[in-house]
């Protein structure tokens, strides 16, 4: 008999599977959809009984495909092994219904009301929908693993994962429920924060405080999670649950996005990376919900929770969305120094690189330079700090200079040197503002540029150049004054190859800003030429500062600003590679040029 029940197990093995495959991404898209009109769609509550009824049925239907699986496995062990978090959770849910249904045992409702919680059957609820709405989504995040089979190039994936998310959270935010209005919002606006969103730069043609519902800040705070980590790396993370190796093409995609030196060390510094991540945002959030004043009226307990878990996460990402129509300018946080101290760190830890955020925070290396002193940072590591510190004290001494009878007026030293501090940090790539931008003197807002056109470090969320791009075309400028024939950095030769990509870079960059300001020129030359040349900025390093005039630009404005939130998210370097062709072959030299320079 156990013979022939293998036998039969694998003859019907491939035809089962592919069919339980096809069911389950089908009701996948039904839970989604469901999902989607409770969410986006003002229900009744005869609705929504009927639809967590069906809820139910997928539930059922993924726990059944589940044990198929396990069932068709070769490796029983093994398939238990990569997918314990959703076999836990079946198993959970699964035994649960069993002792209710079959045993009238609620062991769950007996739990609750020892602890005398009134809402257990809400609760019960809402941890059927998260599971079925995450094995539904684990289904799409599973076609992850087909980019091994794609023949563009990382890069371009990258790009396309870019474009996908601000599609979703375009039409998330068109739906009645995500605006105060009830009608949603316009294709314009919510294409253009859905933009600003998941390329974490922060500026809005609405009042996000005002505009939006709770459901909508949701959204948009999802949005910035996703758009920092990236989708593709934020999907990856989870396949890694279920199988133990990733392709080339995704240790390629990840090597790309994180900057690191190997493939090898791809998947291990994905895991870290989101993991420190959650867990800088875990702290920064809980840091922020005791530091808000006494002057914010929060209604509720979890508002004041959504409060500071929305702002550490814009802080970290360096997207500068705030819940406050004036920002951090608002009267109840402006005189809040303490908070304005924990976001500006929480965004230079975001600013510094998730590499460099690894090889700081890792457990591992903490350990082994505690064990053996001499062991140093990475070179990345240090151009990333060093570059960071020299450039934030660059600003607030700027700062200080040309606002000290300006904004500063009328403030104590301490709140003096926290709002130098804040501004410096914020402009490198953040967005937020403890200052009315509007009154800033023109010498402020141009050194303020320069900052943002640098923007942050390599494989960070945030946007610009890149510091280490700015550091190397600095020091290889110097090397040429100097008539060196090399470039060294930290007693390490700098490769051609990465001076090139650094100048491009440059040029690219200050080619396509040029083109994107005389553009708002001609569509905007109603306005101040220093404020076209911030704003375009200020997209295009994904700040999300601005001197108020982002949503009075005119339509043709507003694309330009989209485009350059995108440009500057992806990287102009990404989107070269990705239309660019390689040359088959470069083994060749020709006789040197002798050109007049200067």
């Amino acid at each position: 008999m156990r013979e022939l029940l293998y036998s039969f197990l694998y003859d019907s093995r491939e035809k089962v599977l592919r069919t339980t495959r096809f069911f389950t991404v089908l009701c996948a898209l039904a839970a989604l959809s469901l999902f989607l009109y409770e969410y986006g769609f003002p229900i009744t509550e005869e609705i929504e009984t009927k639809i967590h009824k069906w809820i139910n049925l997928f539930f059922l239907f993924f726990a059944t495909q589940y044990f198929i699986r396990l069932l068709y496995s070769f490796e029983r062990a093994d398939f238990i092994k990569h997918t314990w978090l959703e076999g836990g959770m079946m198993t959970f849910i699964l035994i649960t219904g069993v002792l209710k249904y079959g045993f009238h045992i609620n062991w769950i409702d007996d739990f609750f009301h020892l602890f005398h919680f009134k809402h257990h059957k809400q609760v019960m609820r809402v941890i059927i929908s998260v599971s079925t709405l995450y094995f539904a989504g684990f289904e799409f995040i599973k076609l992850s693993e087909y980019l091994n089979r794609l023949t563009i190039q990382p890069a371009a994936t990258f790009i396309f994962s870019f474009l996908f998310l601000i599609s979703l959270g375009c039409g998330m935010l068109m739906l009645p429920e995500m605006t105060v209005s009830g009608v949603g919002a316009s294709f314009s606006d919510a294409f253009f924060t859905s933009v600003s969103a998941s390329c974490v730069t922060g500026l809005v043609v609405v009042d996000t405080a005002t505009y939006f519902t709770h459901k909508g800040h949701l959204v948009i705070m999802l949005l910035m999670q996703l758009g920092g980590i990236g989708i593709v790396s934020f999907a990856m993370f989870f396949t890694t649950f279920t199988k133990s190796s990733f392709g080339i093409k995704h240790q390629a995609i990840i090597q790309d996005f994180l900057s690191t030196d190997s493939l090898h060390s791809a998947k291990g510094l994905l895991r870290q990376v989101i993991l420190i991540t959650v867990l800088i945002e875990l702290m920064a959030a809980t840091l922020l919900f005791f530091s808000w004043g006494d002057k914010i009226a929060f209604v509720s307990f979890q508002e004041k929770v959504f409060f500071s878990v929305f702002h550490g996460i814009s802080a970290f990402c360096n997207a500068g969305f705030s819940l406050f129509s004036d920002g951090l300018y608002q009267d109840v946080v402006r005189h809040s120094y303490i908070l304005h101290v924990i976001i500006g760190m929480t965004i230079i830890i975001g600013s510094l690189g998730f590499s460099t955020i690894q090889d700081l925070f890792s457990p591992r290396l903490l350990r082994e330079r505690m064990d053996k002193p001499w062991k140093d940072w990475k070179l990345g590591t240090k151009i990333s700090v060093f570059t960071s510190i020299g450039l934030i004290l660059t600003g607030m001494l700027l700062f200080a200079l040309t606002e000290w009878n300006n904004s500063l007026v009328g403030l104590t030293k301490f709140e003096k040197v926290v709002t130098m501090f804040f501004q410096s940090v914020t402009t490198r790539t953040a967005g937020f503002n403890t200052v009315d931008f509007s009154t800033l003197m023109v010498p402020t807002l141009i050194f303020m540029i320069f900052l943002m056109f640098i923007g942050a470090s390599s494989g960070s969320t945030g946007g610009g150049i890149k510091t280490s791009t700015f550091l190397l075309i600095l020091k290889s400028s110097i090397a040429a004054i100097r008539g060196q024939r090399e470039v060294d950095l930290g007693k390490r030769r700098i490769s051609n190859e990465l001076l090139f990509k650094a100048l491009s870079i440059f040029v690219f960059a200050a080619t396509y800003n040029l083109i994107m300001i005389f553009l708002l020129s001609i569509s905007d030359g109603d306005k101040p030429i220093i404020n076209l040349v911030f704003e375009q900025v200020s997209a295009f390093g994904t700040v999300g500062l601005s001197t108020g005039i982002t949503a009075s630009l005119s339509m043709f404005g507003k694309w330009i600003i989209i485009i350059s939130m995108f440009f500057g998210r992806i990287g102009t370097l990404t989107l070269a590679l990705a239309l660019s062709s390689r040359i088959k072959c470069n083994s060749y030299s020709y006789p040197d040029a002798h050109i007049m320079i200067g």
